[in-house]
């Protein structure tokens, strides 16, 4: 046999396994060979919107969005123009927007983020308030916000300003960490 004949099956022969060997490198994964995936949506839903509801059928939390999109790979939910509104028996409602968010994967966490937005409604006591920030952590299950960035909170009459600030919405109680400002107006007294 010539070796002009035996040449072209050499060729097949050794790109066979060079084609064998690259495909055993890739799904190699081993400690040291994480698999090289990438970071695509599998799926991804306009207008998005999604309600929780308390046992006896009430609304509890809306959480809706102009655009989710969940990644497999690490089983992250972002969301695009989320707003999440809370409304729970003997609790003021609150709702929030962002730019932009993310959902843990249990779905009980909301991460909001840039020019953040928070609105308690007004009740019997007490008067509308707004909060605004570069990134809250909603804990939906314990009506519990929370931030680590700078955050500012206004109701008619007083601000505070500080770093750092936990929100039970159910107390209502405000805890602001570092950095704290206060602008209280003095109070009005009605002539009589």
């Amino acid at each position: 046999m010539s070796t002009t004949r035996l040449f072209p099956l050499a060729l097949m022969l050794s790109l066979a396994l060079l084609t064998l060997w690259l495909d055993h490198q890739v799904r190699v994964e081993g400690p040291g060979h994480a698999p090289a995936r990438r970071h695509d949506p599998d799926y991804l839903v306009t207008n998005f919107i999604t309600t929780t509801y308390t046992r006896d059928g009430r609304v509890e939390t809306v959480l809706a969005a102009s655009q989710m999109q969940h990644y497999p790979d690490d089983d992250s939910t972002e969301l695009v123009a989320p707003r999440v509104e809370q409304a729970r028996p003997l609790q003021p409602r609150f709702t929030v927007r962002a730019d932009r968010g993310k959902i843990s994967r249990e779905g009980d966490e909301i991460f909001l983020y840039d020019n953040v937005l928070l609105v308690r409604d007004a009740d019997g006591e007490h008067p509308e308030a707004r909060m605004t920030t570069s990134f809250l952590h909603i804990l939906r299950d314990k009506a519990l916000v929370r931030t680590d960035r700078e955050v500012v909170f206004q109701e008619p009459g007083r601000m505070l300003t500080g770093r750092g600030m936990e929100y039970f919405n159910a107390s209502r109680e405000l805890y602001l960490h570092s950095q704290v400002r206060a602008e209280m107006e003095p109070k009005q007294e009605s002539r009589r």
